[in-house]
């Protein structure tokens, strides 16, 4: 038994002004065959699990390209066609595979190509025609026709943050096991479910939903149900919720579950879509509130769907209504931080940063600030995996207030990102995070009120009126986009 394993996965905001190339994968994440030799990320979590649970078999284990990046615009024609071209090349020399495993994202798009996973998945299936090919994607995906019909067996994370990715890896490559020795013969089928938006899974109706996804998969004949949120942020035809259930050998069945779950799913849309608060409402809600540390979510400004990581609007707001005492960051400026290297370490400035990369960047700031702590090669935590941070700088303004800025888009994800560097947070009256929903977790620990805030930028969550020219139709632009289709 051969099995051959690759990872790809960057989520393409299709209306981000900045490219995704080869530098942006080098930057982030790049392993040509060797990324099980290093601790695992989100998106090589899956490799790790595979190469174990194969070896325990006695399974030939070739193991490809494992590239990530940061969330951006289109992936350059050029980029993509080096990424697939390595991940192809290496396949060419074990034709004979068996079992074919992939890590994908599921949204990527590049210069001239709307479905990357689909045209992927198509040379694969060229390539080697009677392996089995099992695919664990990232929620916010497109779930595509061109997707399905190349693969054999395909599934989403369920959990929103993402902290289910070994057991989706797990659960995949027995499917996959299973598929191969003959024991069972799956057949895909998903439902549109005309939704965009986006749901958190931790807490209320979604916790459920999800929950009811699992037992589903314990009725007779049912192997998987996934629920593919979409990524709203991309103007493509297949954009947008949609449920996507797995059975034995029972189109009718795969058919008939997958209706049922997206009828389900649609019928209490706004009981599970997000409702982010306006921010001059949020930051009155902060002022006035007398408890422990608050957290901010800077929902407009995450990196990890595609926003620069440097827009300033919340900073901006709270300097203006002259909050104290709070924590800011990540800001993506490796001008600033380069400069801050060369004053070093307790060095004072009046430093400009932020509001660098395009229009959602808003304006710089201009703030005196002490440089507290200046380190590189830290990471935080994403679940089990490790992500990285560049390199990280701290810097404190008037009004015990401490920023962090780095020189590697990424969100935050855990405490751990402010605390390393010597962040007291605890001590902090408010921390604003840039991130939508992967710092929630952890953050929800140390804080007494999380609040999700619309603020300005490249991924702002308000989802009635972004500009789609292949997806007029959906809620909740129409409330009942069923109905207006008709």
């Amino acid at each position: 038994m051969r099995m051959f394993m690759a990872t790809l996965s960057t989520e393409t905001n299709t209306f981000s002004t900045m490219p995704t190339a080869m530098s942006g994968f080098e930057a982030y994440f790049l392993h040509h065959g060797t990324a099980t030799q290093v601790p695992p990320n989100l998106m090589t979590e899956a490799l790790h699990v595979w190469r174990a649970r194969a070896e325990e078999l006695g399974w030939e284990v070739v193991e490809s390209l494992a590239a990530i990046a940061e969330p951006a615009g289109r992936t350059t024609a050029d980029c993509y066609a080096a990424l697939i071209g390595e991940i192809l090349s290496d396949l060419e020399e074990v034709p004979d595979t068996d079992v074919i495993l992939l890590q994908l994202h599921g949204a990527m798009v590049a210069e001239g190509l709307d479905d990357c996973e689909g045209d992927l998945l198509r040379r694969i299936r060229k390539l080697c025609p009677k392996a089995v090919i099992g695919v664990s994607l990232d929620q916010h995906c497109h779930l595509t026709q061109k997707m399905l019909e190349n693969s054999n067996l395909m599934l989403c994370f369920k959990e929103y943050p993402h902290d289910d990715a070994t057991q989706r890896a797990l659960e995949l490559f027995d499917l996959a096991r299973r598929t191969h020795a003959g024991e069972i013969r799956p057949v895909m089928r998903m439902q549109d479910c005309r939704m965009v938006n986006l749901y958190l899974t931790k807490t209320g109706a979604m916790r459920g939903f999800v929950d009811h996804m699992q037992e589903l998969e314990s009725k007779p004949g049912v192997l998987s149900v996934s629920l593919a949120h979409g990524f709203p942020w991309a103007d493509v035809p297949d954009v947008g919720a949609r449920s996507l259930v797995i059975t034995n050998n029972d189109p009718a069945l795969a058919e008939r579950e997958a209706k049922r779950v997206a009828h389900a799913f649609f019928d209490k849309r706004h009981d599970y879509a997000c409702a982010p608060i306006p921010m001059n409402t949020a930051l009155d809600m902060a002022k006035n509130t007398t408890s422990a540390t608050v957290v901010i979510a800077d929902m407009g400004d995450n990196s990890g769907g595609g926003a620069p990581g440097d827009a300033t609007f919340l900073l901006s707001a709270m300097l203006d209504r002259g909050f104290a005492n709070f924590a800011s960051g990540i800001y993506w400026d490796p001008m600033a931080v380069r400069l801050c290297q060369d004053a070093g370490e307790g060095a004072s400035l009046n430093l400009r940063f932020g509001g660098k990369t395009c229009s959602d960047s808003g304006a710089p700031i201009d703030l005196p600030v002490k440089i507290m702590r200046i380190r590189s090669g830290l990471g935080q935590h994403l679940g089990k995996g490790r992500e990285p941070l560049g390199t990280l700088v701290w810097l404190r303004a008037k009004g015990d207030i401490d920023i962090l800025i780095n020189d590697l888009r990424t969100q935050v994800y855990h405490p751990e990102a402010f605390e390393q560097m010597g962040v007291k947070l605890s001590e902090k009256s408010i921390i604003a995070v840039k991130s939508l929903f992967h710092f929630y977790g952890p953050f929800s620990k140390i804080a007494s009120r999380i609040l999700q805030v619309a603020t300005p930028g490249g991924t702002m969550p308000v989802f009635d009126n972004i500009a789609y020219t292949h997806c007029p139709v959906y809620w909740p632009k129409v409330e009942d986009p069923f109905e207006a289709l008709v």
